[in-house]
């Protein structure tokens, strides 16, 4: 399935995600009893500093298909179950993704779509996490998500999903997941800059203008731009957009009245225009077509582990 923020805003969302910053469990499972099983479990160093969670899913989605809003991101996905379809960026027709995908910050709302029962290991980076297990930058996969083969090679990912369809329990194969990051980290150029940039950023959930953070004092704002292209995929600017509107969404009652105008002006939106226009860019929907999408899903399925962002597309 698929979660999201959770290095974004405080709390935490199950499955194909993003990070929050807020507490975190050494190991947190969902039972049958919202239709899937997910075990997660934060890794062991040195791979603590680039992830947030290693995660096992398997069951039945909620809907088969699911749009993700746009989201501080990163995601690497091993599929051991039938292939699932994703639509990205400016796609009209969705690609079948067999061995599993690798997905860098996006900036837009794509879409994820499900076979009848899914079952998968995966990963929720930070946002400057998955470079260092990426052959190329992340910008080259804006917007364009990869196959795992594209990224590690088709024999290495063959023998993973081998291992890992025979391993014993979630516990095993999460095992061997973090077994194959750890052996495959490398060193990035500039990663700890952007690693601390980028947490200013989140820090604040994106409400801090650029030239405040003093990246100037350290490097150039060519450069800074030019690793954060490489590292994260997207620029700081872009990236402080996308936690501003992640954190402002996820803070949003969807069961109460919501003065849009007050959403705006709180986040630090010029205006409600602006807000509205963020909206169509990073969801795909308007602020009232979204709440009432998001309404759907809890009275749908109340209490789901994909409750909090990925939203129905069916």
């Amino acid at each position: 399935m698929i979660t999201t923020p959770r290095g974004t805003c405080g709390r935490e969302v199950a499955l194909h995600e993003v990070g929050c910053g807020g507490a975190r469990h050494p190991m947190r499972a969902a039972g049958d009893d919202v239709g899937v099983e997910y075990v997660s479990r934060v890794p062991r160093p040195p791979l603590e500093g680039l992830i947030d969670d290693l995660y096992y899913l398997e069951g039945a989605p909620p809907y088969s298909r699911l749009i993700l809003p746009a989201a501080p991101a990163p995601l690497l996905i091993v599929n051991v179950g039938m292939p699932f379809l994703i639509r990205a960026g400016t796609a009209v027709e969705a690609a079948e993704y067999v061995d599993g995908c690798v997905v860098t910050t996006p900036t837009r709302a794509w879409e994820f779509s499900y076979p009848p029962r899914t079952r998968s290991v995966g990963v929720h980076f930070k946002p400057w996490g998955l470079a260092p297990f990426l052959p190329m930058p992340a910008a080259d996969l804006c917007d364009r998500p990869a196959t795992v083969a594209q990224i590690w090679g088709q024999a290495a990912i063959a023998e993973l999903r081998d291992r890992l369809t025979t391993a014993d329990a979630p516990h095993e194969m999460l095992t061997l997941l973090e077994d194959e990051l750890t052996r495959r980290l490398r060193e990035i150029d500039g990663l700890d800059l952007v690693r601390q940039t980028s947490s200013a950023i989140a820090a604040t959930g994106g409400a801090v203008p650029i030239s405040d953070l003093g990246v100037a004092g350290r490097a150039s704002s060519t450069y800074v731009a030019r690793r954060f292209k490489a590292v994260i995929g997207v620029t700081p600017k872009r990236l402080a957009r996308s936690y501003r509107f992640t954190s402002t969404v996820l803070a949003i009652d969807v069961a109460a009245p919501i003065d849009w105008a007050d959403v705006a002006a709180r986040a630090g939106y010029s205006d409600q225009a602006h807000f509205v226009h963020e909206f169509r860019e990073f969801t795909g929907l308007t602020p009232t077509r979204y709440v009432e999408v998001r309404r759907r899903f809890l009275r749908d399925h109340p209490g789901h582990v994909l409750d909090g962002w990925p939203l129905p597309a069916d």
